[in-house]
């Protein structure tokens, strides 16, 4: 199999930024990612996700907001399925390049956009070339979401 077969999950899609194995190679021995979330209403709140007890198939995700570290919440989740969210269609995706400007510094990003369909709105998801895994930025229904930073847990 090569590189590309390993970011194309199934016809129709597009290929994903990053493979399983170059997310688990950044998440495996665990990390923590601080988020921004702003709603559309301008209301804000800051989320945590963590990985810890990573193995070859996946680790488990924690996921709690700033202010309520109590209602943390936590999954098993696979390497295969995170790289599964960034598997869009190819029909009613855009994929360019951009450079941002983000808390974690100007990023080279590959730029996702997807078309509204049954209801749902469009999305931009901004992956950046040096952090493999989840989007540094993405903006769905007038909420958007920054990644503030990304360190060793």
């Amino acid at each position: 199999m090569t590189e590309t077969d390993d970011h194309l999950l199934g016809p129709g899609l597009l290929p994903t930024p990053f493979t399983a194995a170059e997310i688990r190679a950044s998440s495996r021995g665990g990390k923590v990612i601080r988020l921004l979330v702003e709603s559309a209403d301008g209301g804000s709140h800051e989320r945590l996700n963590r990985f810890r007890d990573g193995d070859d198939d996946g680790a488990t995700l924690e996921q709690w907001r700033a202010d309520a570290p109590d209602e943390m919440t936590a999954r098993r989740v696979t390497w295969r399925e995170l790289q599964e969210h960034a598997a869009f269609p190819a029909d009613s995706t855009q994929v360019s390049s951009e450079v941002i400007a983000l808390p974690l510094g100007s990023l080279e990003c590959l730029r996702y956009d997807t078309q509204p369909s049954a209801g749902e709105p469009g999305a931009t998801f901004w992956f950046a070339l040096a952090h493999p895994g989840m989007p540094v930025r993405y903006e769905i229904g007038g909420q958007r979401t920054t990644v503030l930073s990304i360190r060793p847990s």
